[in-house]
């Protein structure tokens, strides 16, 4: 089942979590959308600016540290997901508090762990 999914954090270094989680997310058939600060693309897909809000990902998957994620919180609650992963050193209780509050379902979880068992 394809889980559209917004990396927040999303890089062209391919040495980065997040990158990888956009190739794996990609080979095992899910839609992304990566969103960061950096210019390039990653899985073939550019990576835009965390202005547009899309309303139809079902995912967001952080990787962004919580010292940086407080000036994105009306970004990812707009985006209304159905969940958001928080990938190890991302985890923020008062984001998730947001979230849960809005019906968002959270998770302290690794993507690339959640892929690789057949769990995403």
């Amino acid at each position: 089942m394809n889980k559209k999914t917004l990396i927040l954090g999303a890089t062209p270094n391919e040495g980065r979590y997040a990158n990888l989680a956009a190739n794996r997310l990609v080979r095992a058939g899910h839609t992304i959308v990566n969103v960061g600060l950096k210019d390039g693309e990653v899985a073939g897909v550019p990576i835009e600016k965390p202005e547009t809000i899309h309303d139809d990902i079902d995912t967001i998957t952080l990787y962004v540290g919580p010292s940086h994620q407080s000036g994105l919180y009306d970004y990812i609650l707009a985006t209304n997901p159905n969940r958001i992963i928080f990938n190890p050193g991302t985890e923020n209780s008062e984001l998730r508090r947001l979230a849960n509050e809005r019906g968002i379902k959270t998770d302290y979880a690794c993507t690339l762990v959640l892929l690789s068992i057949g769990q995403y």
